[in-house]
């Protein structure tokens, strides 16, 4: 049913344009072609990511074999597989700062086309790294890895924001935050000792990386650059119809065209801005502000802490070494759970509400691990509560901290603004995960097993600035987000984005009237 309001200026024989302030519950079907988009785009960017996440724990206990024809010390060799894992980071960081450059030149599409030849040189190096007996091409893979990595968690939100309808927006966005914990729960399994986590074996675990890259590089041709990028930044009006035409399912798609249109006429700066200039804008201070602090709380909210106690804790509720592995796949699988249920929910409950009680939830969580970690060894039963807990932290995280931070990314800021944000985004996500693995171990050093009360004050003050400073974005225009920061910014409030008025310059037909309401109706 549509509610439409028209406002007709002049006689209707003369009239040159109409202003259309229009609302509708109807929603467009989701295509073939957009899922596809979300999943391939998705399982050669985030998928990686994600396993390689756990897949460097499988060849850690035989890291001892690899390395100069002559003996090294045990501790060097420890110390090199270390800075071998760790290096990962850097590579992120510096595929973070290319991300920019890469998509102005190439789009978004192109740069997740040109990301997988990152991912096929760098299973090509770690694979051949135990077979050469060089930690240099480990290092180097690793390296390597970790730039797609960077490039990925930066283009592919991108893409996804903007070739989805608003009322999917989120849903689609998950797609990032569902392949992260598939990839996190695939290198789990395929590092069993039954499958490739023996150490005749385990070089194919890094050799498996370059079949998803492959499988994209075979499938995304085949689908539509963001339409938004095409219009707005290629001028290429013929092929963003033909986009959007074939990511929305319907021939007439004049008003998504027209409403890419009037936010281009209402943006300062068609041009791609820089991350100065995004840091000097006002009017995107407090959107900058926000993904900011979320990013860091995205990194310093503990998830990755939590896996210095995972074994620790089942070897104490009795669970013999050998099962461990199998035990701990519950840990994968319940990421890979919550991720979809949340990617399910997320367009009824909306981005805030999963947010404050993903992180609020963590904070419970980590309060009662203190306690069961500091009773675990007087009562018998209390390492069963703490694997619990540590169960439930994940599947908060999963929930809405883990996916959510980087669909707002994609949805706080306009057009010009988008590569410079994903860009400071991702420096902090990547900082936040250095600093995570250089002083956690120094903390929990000193506090022992209250080391997770830190993580309870970072996911608690997350959970109270959210909660007074994120506006929902749930079925917004890309311009009604940026209103909905026009009074905190202290800069005028532009025309509304969710009844905004397009003026769209249209013929009456023969009869004298307006063109039908509902084929102006706009799904982005």
């Amino acid at each position: 049913m549509h509610v439409c309001n028209w406002d007709v200026f002049g006689p209707l024989h003369d009239i040159s344009s109409i202003i259309i302030n229009c609302k509708s519950s109807n929603k467009q079907r989701i295509t073939a072609c957009l899922i596809s988009a979300a999943f391939f785009g998705a399982l050669g960017s985030s998928f990686l990511y994600g396993y390689n996440l756990s897949v460097v724990n499988a060849p850690a206990g035989v890291s001892q074999t690899i390395g100069p024809l002559e003996p090294i010390p045990a501790g060097t060799t420890t110390l090199l597989w270390s800075f071998t894992v760790s290096i990962f980071a850097i590579g992120g960081l510096l595929g973070t700062f290319s991300v920019s450059f890469i998509i102005k030149a190439l789009g978004r599409k192109g740069t997740l086309l040109l990301n997988n030849t990152f991912a096929v040189a760098a299973a090509l190096l770690l694979s051949l790294g135990k077979m050469s007996k060089s930690f240099e091409m480990l290092i180097i893979g690793r390296i390597i890895i970790g730039v797609n990595s960077g490039i990925a968690l930066s283009a592919l939100p991108m893409y996804l924001g903007e070739i989805s309808p608003r009322h999917i927006r989120g849903f689609i966005g998950q797609f990032n935050s569902i392949l992260i914990c598939l990839g996190v729960f695939t290198g789990q399994v395929l590092g069993l000792p039954e499958l490739l986590g023996q150490e005749s074996r385990w070089i194919y675990l890094f050799s498996f990386l370059a079949f998803p890259a492959v499988l994209q590089l075979f499938v995304l041709p085949f689908l539509p650059e963001s339409p938004r990028y095409l219009l707005m930044e290629r001028r290429d009006e013929a092929g963003a119809e033909r986009a959007f035409q074939r990511f929305l399912g319907k021939e007439d798609v004049s008003q998504e065209l027209e409403e890419v249109h009037a936010e281009a006429r209402a943006q300062d700066n068609l041009h791609a801005a820089s991350v100065l200039q995004l840091l000097r804008s006002p009017a995107v201070r407090w959107q900058l502000i926000t993904i900011v602090i979320t990013m860091a709380c995205y990194q310093l909210c503990g998830l990755n802490a939590i896996w210095y106690y995972t074994n620790g804790i089942l070897k104490a509720a009795g669970f013999a070494e050998n099962i461990l592995p199998y035990i701990t796949l519950t840990t994968g699988a319940i990421e890979t759970l919550a991720a979809i249920v949340s990617g399910l929910v997320i367009e009824r409950i909306g981005r805030k509400p999963l947010l404050i009680f993903g992180f609020s939830s963590m904070a419970v969580f980590f309060s009662l691990l203190t306690v069961f970690l500091n009773f675990q060894d007087s009562v018998s039963w209390m390492p069963y509560l703490s694997y619990i807990c540590i169960l439930a932290v994940i599947a908060a995280f999963c929930s809405g901290p883990g996916g959510i931070p980087f669909v707002l990314t994609g949805e706080l800021f306009e057009q010009s603004y988008r590569p410079a944000a994903f860009m400071i985004a991702g420096t902090v996500n990547w900082l936040s995960n250095f600093a995570v693995g250089l002083l956690f171990p120094i903390i929990q050093e000193k506090l022992q097993t209250f080391a997770f009360l830190v993580f309870v004050v970072v996911c608690t003050l997350g959970s109270i600035f959210l909660c007074l400073f994120l506006p929902e974005t749930k079925n917004k225009t890309f311009m009604d987000i940026s209103q909905s920061f026009a009074k905190i910014n202290k800069i005028p409030i532009p025309p509304s984005g969710q009844e905004m008025e397009l003026v769209l310059s249209v013929k009456p037909d023969m009869n004298g009237k307006a063109p039908d309401a509902a084929k102006m109706e706009s799904s982005f």
